[in-house]
């Protein structure tokens, strides 16, 4: 039986992870608007301005941090608040691939800062299949929710 359909508190602090991936996924979202305008650029498609970069960078960064947090606090909401077992969901493994995913993006988009890549289209397919693993958990988690 899950404790949050009797302790308020618990009810409460369950909704904590959900709250705090979809604000990371909406962080991530604006990181991808801020990473297809570089694109467009780099294809000659758009005009690049200084200030591109960074703001893909002032989302980016935290939305990860975000992400892969909230991925670790996935697992000990439902043990501990849920009494559920460990990765035993669909949403489990979907987050675990997306957390990878969004580790992946997070590594190469950090190597092509430091200049010791130029691997931008890598990057960008593994933070759009990141994004899209990531909603996909979401849904997932839906039928979840306390």
């Amino acid at each position: 039986m899950d404790p949050t359909h009797h302790d308020p508190l618990l009810r409460w602090l369950a909704w904590l992870h959900p709250v705090w991936m979809s604000c990371g996924l909406l962080l991530a979202l604006l990181a991808l608007r801020s990473g297809l305008a570089l694109r467009r650029s780099r294809a000659g498609r758009a005009r690049r301005t200084p200030a591109q970069r960074p703001a893909h960078l002032r989302f980016a960064k935290p939305a990860v941090a975000m992400l892969l947090a909230g991925f670790f606090a996935g697992p000990i909401s439902a043990v501990w608040l849920r009494g559920w077992e460990a990765f035993h969901t669909f949403h489990a493994f979907a987050g675990l691939a997306a957390a990878g995913l969004f580790a992946a993006a997070a590594l190469l988009g950090h190597r092509i800062e430091e200049g010791a890549s130029r691997r931008f289209d890598a990057h960008a397919l593994l933070g759009v299949l990141a994004l899209l693993l990531g909603g996909l958990a979401a849904i997932a988690g839906f039928a979840l929710l306390p």
